[in-house]
């Protein structure tokens, strides 16, 4: 069918076509045309794909560096008791041996008598370290606040007499538990 309808189209069209020769010269005078329209599309393929994919990757990396680097000294260090002065670092440094040594006291104290007072002492000593890193951050706000700077000291205190408690406390119930153990002698 689709052949017909062509067949009908070009019969329609018959006499309308031109059919003569072209003139002389025709094919260098094409040819011309052809290659000054192929130069003048290159020169504006030049211009319009200029690459801008380059120069946006470094903006964005220059970008990029310039926020992480505003953010890293946006953030000051955080002290402690040891960057005040190298007095209190030995103090810190005191404070940090004798707490560990006491700990390792009272794990070595462990046991199903003494394991619940063990457990609310670490809890404890959690919750006051918990109460440093806080303080730590205030020093830090504070510039070296003498009051925080006692505050962390009395912190320290703490947390040993927590630990001196405790080992006390589990003194008295192994003191009770061996006399309840011993045979009673009466007459």
């Amino acid at each position: 069918m689709e052949k017909d309808i062509i067949k009908d189209l070009f019969e329609g069209l018959k006499g309308e076509f031109d059919i003569n020769e072209p003139k002389s010269g025709h094919e260098s005078r094409f040819l011309k045309k052809l290659n000054a329209t192929d130069v003048a599309s290159v020169e504006t393929k030049k211009i319009i794909n200029f690459n801008w994919k380059p120069l946006i990757a470094i903006a964005a990396s220059v970008i990029i560096c310039l926020g992480v680097f505003t953010t890293i000294n946006a953030q000051p260090e955080v002290m402690d008791l040891a960057s005040v002065s190298p007095e209190m670092s030995q103090t810190q440094d005191f404070f940090t041996t004798t707490i560990n040594a006491e700990l390792k006291k009272l794990n070595s104290e462990r046991s199903p008598l003494t394991e619940q007072v063990i457990t609310d002492a670490l809890n404890r000593i959690e919750l006051l370290e918990k109460d440093y890193q806080k303080l730590k951050t205030d020093l830090t706000e504070s510039n070296k606040d003498q009051r925080v700077i006692y505050a962390m000291i009395n912190n320290f205190q703490n947390r040993i007499d927590v630990l001196n408690t405790v080992l006390e406390q589990i003194e008295t119930i192994k003191e009770l538990k061996t006399n309840n153990d011993e045979p009673k002698n009466t007459l």
